[in-house]
């Protein structure tokens, strides 16, 4: 018995190591089936957002697309998405399972706004990622990636192109009809690119130290402490969260911040974390690497954030050492 486990294991990690060996060397794509897209009109879509999220939504232009967070008036947060900007629309794409949340939030403080959302279930995301993507999307007859700057979108046949390094890596991102992306796909994939699983993808977004909110945070995280600053504008002007992120900013107030842990053998998420016999935070996420090894996330406790520093993560099969290390693991 153990040996077929042993066999299905060995078989996991080799398929992990090919995949991830072309999201960093060649070319690798995947359909986002969690995300979904909703589309927002309305003459006052524009102030209404920059008041609602952390981004500079007034600041922005068609054919941006800006990461924003969705903040409590304590700076916790709610949820993250991208805003994919048109000249008609604001097109939001987020979190399938966050979506009832963020829409509940929203409702409550959409009043007299005149702003209408359409949630639209037609529309998918194909992500693709590799120093060979841009080639691979050119041999997919999808024009304009190698001259498209990141954080900004373009019309490419029927479909919306964006270059956005969701997972912290230069990738590209293609917004679109799913039937239309899946025939996409299918081109990639004859042309060398190759299919790739959410499990390595959750291994570049965890060496690049991109927290995934719901995972990495709690609903008592505010947004500076999960290293969420590539999300936030702090030149924009008032929005829910903002008094306490320009406290925290200004003073140095924070007590927790997220930080990688580099482990002795592999960790299950939600173990304690130990200093001296003290607990200062728990894992958050746990992946392998095939390149840097046993890595996680957690949000820690001042004291323990020297890197280089060894804690100690304790969980059923005893304790295990973990290295404090900066964000994001390359750094």
């Amino acid at each position: 018995m153990s040996s077929i486990h042993t066999d299905t294991d060995s078989t996991a990690a080799a398929s992990l190591t090919a995949e991830y060996d072309a999201l960093t060397k060649r070319a690798g794509f995947r359909l986002l089936d969690n995300r979904m897209m909703v589309r927002v009109t309305g003459d006052d879509r524009g102030s209404f957002f920059h008041g609602m999220c952390s981004a500079d939504v007034k600041g922005a232009h068609p054919g941006d697309v800006l990461p924003a967070l969705f903040l409590t008036e304590h700076a916790h947060v709610i949820g993250d998405f991208l805003i994919w900007f048109e000249e008609d629309a604001l097109t939001l794409e987020t979190e399938l399972s966050a979506w009832p949340r963020e829409k509940e939030h929203l409702e409550k403080l959409l009043v007299a706004d005149d702003v209408e959302m359409e949630e639209v279930h037609a529309l998918s995301i194909l992500h693709v990622e590799g120093p060979g993507a841009a080639d691979a999307l050119a041999s997919a007859n999808i024009a304009g990636a190698p001259a498209l700057k990141q954080w900004r979108c373009l019309k490419s046949v029927n479909v919306i192109l964006g270059r956005v390094p969701r997972f912290g890596g230069d990738a590209f991102s293609l917004l679109g009809d799913r039937a239309v992306l899946t025939e996409i796909a299918e081109r990639l994939a004859r042309d060398g690119a190759r299919a790739v699983s959410e499990a390595v993808l959750e291994v570049l977004r965890v060496e690049h130290g991109i927290a995934r909110v719901g995972l990495d945070t709690s609903e008592k995280t505010i947004a500076l402490e999960g290293r969420l600053e590539r999300s936030i504008s702090f030149n924009k002007g008032c929005y829910l969260g903002q008094e306490t992120i320009e406290r925290a900013t200004a003073r140095g107030g924070l007590k927790k911040k997220m930080l990688g842990l580099r482990f002795e053998h592999p960790v299950a998420t939600a173990s304690a974390l130990y200093l001296d016999d003290k607990e200062v935070g728990r894992v958050t996420s746990s992946v392998m690497s095939p390149r840097l090894g046993a890595i996680g996330l957690a949000i820690l406790h001042h004291s323990a954030w020297t890197p280089g520093g060894t804690l100690l993560a304790r969980g059923p099969g005893g304790d295990i050492k973990a290295i404090v290390s900066e964000l994001p693991f390359d750094k």
